[in-house]
């Protein structure tokens, strides 16, 4: 499936709303709004590819988690009607909560039969590297098919490897990360999936055209890990987010700090594609 010709983003729409209220929030704020009932708590899956002495791009598992984020929301299932509508409308009214899992072999194959979007990504110059990641459709945790709660959730770090060459001919979601605080793969695919996620969100509300574009393209993203001098300047940008949004066309993702790193933590900073 392929996303519709101009995606309304219509189960996004609570994303949109909810995106300043997030980043306004004190830390101490973001620890009471986290909290939500077991059988509240709704999460989307992501599945990264890791066989037995793979050689794996840190940078595209990082892409792809954006892409795929993204797209599954912007497919034609998620559209009012689809069979995904109510599903991805659910998850997206409460938070957006990922969780990134490493399989292999079997394990990987047997997530195939289930409902989401599988991601490739294989470079010219990269002889012999897959990246392959699994966007599942978000569900009640509670209720957890066990061909992926049997995934583990650790052990998905990857180094940094060159950023992929890029052609500059499609529209592109640029992604800033920090150098500090660390934080494994695993933990930054998860945050760049925020980010696709909010990108077509705002984007759904105020520039249609460009969102029905990018998502024709696939979503293709592209993430730098920044300098303290760039994230310093790129995080100044974001004191004003409906500023930054509107004039820049910058994003911000923030923590809620479950795992790795504190609440409120800023981990991705993201641009639009204009």
């Amino acid at each position: 499936m392929t996303p519709p010709a101009e995606p309304t983003a219509e189960a996004l729409r609570p994303v949109a709303a909810r995106y300043a209220a997030w980043w306004g929030m004190s830390e101490q704020e973001v620890l009471v709004d986290r909290d939500e009932a077991a059988h509240d708590i709704r999460a989307l899956q992501l599945v990264l590819r890791l066989e037995r002495d793979a050689t794996v791009s840190r940078h595209r598992a990082l892409e792809l988690a954006a892409a795929g984020a993204a797209l599954l929301c912007l497919d034609e299932r998620s559209e009012p009607g689809g069979e995904w509508f109510e599903p991805v409308r659910q998850y997206c009214v409460a938070h957006i909560r990922k969780v990134t899992r490493r399989a292999r072999g079997a394990q990987w194959e047997a997530t195939a039969a289930l409902p989401g979007l599988t991601l490739s990504d294989q470079g010219a110059e990269d002889a012999g590297c897959v990246t392959e990641v699994r966007v599942l459709l978000p569900g009640p945790a509670s209720e957890l098919d066990k061909r992926v709660s049997k995934l583990q959730v650790g052990g998905t770090d990857l180094p940094w490897d060159p950023p992929p060459a890029r052609s500059g001919n499609e529209p592109v979601l640029r992604l800033w990360v920090p150098e500090q605080p660390p934080m494994t793969a695993g933990k930054q695919m998860a945050q760049t999936g925020h980010a696709g996620m909010i990108e077509a969100a705002l984007m759904a509300a105020d520039d249609d055209a460009t969102l029905a574009d990018w998502a024709a393209a696939g979503c293709p993203s592209a993430v730098t890990s920044a300098t303290p001098a760039e994230w310093a300047t790129l995080s100044a940008a974001l004191d004003d987010p409906a500023a930054a949004w509107r004039t820049e066309r910058l994003l911000g993702v923030r923590d809620a700090g479950f795992t790795e790193i504190p609440a409120g933590t800023v981990t991705v900073i993201a641009r639009a594609p204009r």
